[in-house]
């Protein structure tokens, strides 16, 4: 599947995606309530898609449309048909629930076995797989991908991170898959069990479930000697394997268009905007048949950008940002990962910080409270952290507080990390 997948032509791969876009819509129509009460809304029907530009003539879809039909009501094939079902934490409101027939796992399972190869994972490879099993769609969806792949799976899953460590050692992984916030937790354990994580066997770390920025790829690859390679996906839409990066180019996740229906729309009007420029990503699945989704909105903010490795299927530009992450902080609005990117071009200073947001009568304030790497006097370390606040004030636009503590004092990654607290 990956030699179609780099050998089809751009032409051929729009002749398949209107194919599978009005099959999906029509699939949709019939059998989802709530699509067929929105695109009479809209004034549309299946018969009415007649080339890919038409797709902007479809209602949106929204997580709160997710949550209003919870838990089975955007399931478009009877329950008997489900042969899997996965559902996000819920930590904000309802969970978003989501389903699978067998052809939707099978499709899954070569879109990941995809993904791993371009990420130069090949049969044969023991493959330690740190994503969260259970109801987050991670640990599963990866686990029947590797297989499919032909490698074989170690299914750790997340936590425990001591066991990761025991595991790395005694099973000699070839490559590994979690978080990046998480890798880096893991790094620092193998240097407290005494290992340097150069030495390991891991040749190659498939990153994905959080935004993490080229700087944070640079300090991973630095630190356990590998190569480090985004993978992109989002239950709503299917799981992991939507978009994988190529090893070769380290460019961006190529999306899966096969499969998948990339837009980008601006975030204020929801209009489309021209491939380059930056905004919304949107997606519209074309194979799915328990959950097809129209033009799911998904809050993450990149461009589009012409196809590398495999020629006919565009890019995204490294994901580092979502609408809902944004902190709007005295009328400046910012991002973690920008933190992070001034973070990781201090030497002196680790990557453990998180953000404290407080109110102090009508005004916000921001503090970063960052780790003192062991080994560094804190004379030196504050004087890191003087230069990260003004670097903030310069790139960013705002005044923060930098407050240093001691090593090991703040939360560690066990799967997505929490960077932000809000305390207003």
């Amino acid at each position: 599947m990956s030699t179609t997948a780099r050998t089809m032509s751009r032409r051929e791969l729009e002749a398949l995606q209107l194919e599978r876009l009005r099959w999906t819509v029509r699939h949709a129509y019939e059998n989802v309530p709530l699509y067929r009460r929105k695109l009479g809304e809209a004034g549309v029907r299946p018969d009415d898609i007649r080339t890919l530009a038409d797709v902007r003539r479809l209602p949106f879809t929204t997580k709160e449309d997710l949550r209003q039909t919870y838990p089975f009501g955007m399931f478009a094939v009877p329950m008997a048909e489900v042969r899997r079902i996965h559902a996000s934490s819920g930590t904000t409101g309802r969970p978003t629930v989501v389903g699978y027939t067998a052809g939707d796992l099978d499709r899954w399972a070569e879109l990941i076995a995809r993904s791993l190869d371009a990420a130069g994972i090949r049969p044969g490879m023991k493959v330690h797989n740190a994503y969260g099993y259970g109801l987050f769609t991670g640990g599963l969806g990866a686990h029947g991908g590797i297989e499919r792949l032909g490698a074989t799976v170690i299914p750790v899953s997340g936590g425990q991170t001591a066991r990761q460590v025991q595991l790395i050692r005694d099973f000699e992984p070839d490559a590994i898959l979690c978080t990046p916030s998480y890798l880096l937790t893991i790094a620092d354990a193998l240097e407290d069990a005494g290992i340097d994580p150069r030495t390991t066997s891991l040749t190659v770390a498939v990153l994905g479930a959080e935004p993490w920025t080229n700087r944070m790829r640079a300090e991973i690859e630095r630190r356990m000697h590998i190569d480090a390679v985004d993978i992109y996906g989002l239950s709503e839409v299917m799981g992991p394997g939507v978009a994988s990066e190529s090893v070769t180019t380290k460019d961006g996740p190529h999306v899966w268009e096969d499969h998948f229906l990339p837009e980008i729309v601006d975030t204020a009007t929801g209009e489309p905007v021209p491939d380059g420029e930056f905004g919304e990503l949107v997606f519209t699945s074309l194979t799915k048949e328990a959950f097809p989704v129209l033009r799911y909105r998904t809050r993450d903010l990149t461009r589009l950008l012409p196809g590398t490795a495999y020629p006919a299927m565009r890019r995204i530009e490294k994901i580092t940002g979502r609408n809902d992450d944004m902190i709007i902080l005295r009328g400046v609005n910012l991002f973690p990962t920008q933190i992070e990117e001034l973070v990781m071009g201090i030497e002196t200073l680790t990557s453990h910080f998180i953000l404290e947001l407080t109110r102090h009568g009508h005004l916000d304030a921001m503090t970063v409270r960052i780790e003192r790497p062991p080994g560094l006097d804190r004379d030196t370390c504050l004087a890191a952290a003087e230069v990260l606040a003004q670097r903030i004030k310069v790139h960013i636009g705002t005044s923060v507080d930098v407050q240093v503590e001691e090593p090991g004092t703040l939360p560690r990654s066990e799967g997505k990390y929490r960077r932000v607290y809000d305390r207003r």
